[in-house]
């Protein structure tokens, strides 16, 4: 599909959601990815899928959406997710900022800067990886429960500061800086 279409695509079910369930336009452009269709005839869909928690909706080609509020096992939609996609830009805005300064607290946190050439080498585009290696996510949240269960003050001061003690949250929030260093370095040119 062509890029124009697939805007087209985007900019109708930007309306269509901010008609029918009150969504911020500004939320689905931000969230929601196009997977493809479904269907044929007068029965094509064309799916959306949220990047977070993988939520669809159907856009039909009467410009009406509708919301999968389960999808194969799994159940989506739930009253929190719809209320998200409803924050006002003013919302929006305060959720960017607070991840923002989670991200540069991560970033500049002694646990982070103790353990980051570790976790960078586990990720494949690494110079220092090699085959058959435990992924980053894998050595990051081990390395969340040998610092949890050593009582490591560096880790006790992420974990008070993040407001979790779940070992797959903080190894998701202890990897962001990778991902963010990782992309930048992906996008210099050679």
């Amino acid at each position: 599909m062509s890029p124009a279409k697939m805007n087209a695509l985007m900019d109708t079910l930007k309306l269509t959601c901010a008609r029918q369930f009150r969504f911020n336009p500004r939320r689905i452009a931000a969230d929601m990815r196009y997977k493809g269709t479904e269907g044929q005839g007068n029965h094509l869909v064309h799916v959306f899928k949220d990047v977070h928690t993988h939520s669809q909706i159907e856009l039909n080609t009467h410009s009406m959406a509708t919301l999968r509020e389960q999808h194969g096992e799994t159940p989506h939609w739930d009253e929190a997710e719809k209320m998200r996609y409803c924050h006002t830009d003013a919302e929006i805005d305060a959720e960017i900022a607070a991840k923002q300064a989670e991200l540069e607290y991560t970033r500049t946190s002694a646990l982070y800067q103790d353990h980051r050439e570790q976790l960078l080498s586990h990720y494949k585009d690494s110079p220092h990886y090699r085959e058959g290696m435990p992924t980053a996510r894998e050595v990051a949240r081990a390395l969340v429960v040998t610092l949890g269960d050593a009582k490591d003050p560096r880790l006790s001061e992420f974990a008070a500061h993040m407001h979790t003690s779940d070992p797959e949250q903080l190894s998701h929030l202890l990897l962001a800086p990778c991902h963010i260093e990782r992309a930048a370095g992906a996008a210099k040119p050679a």
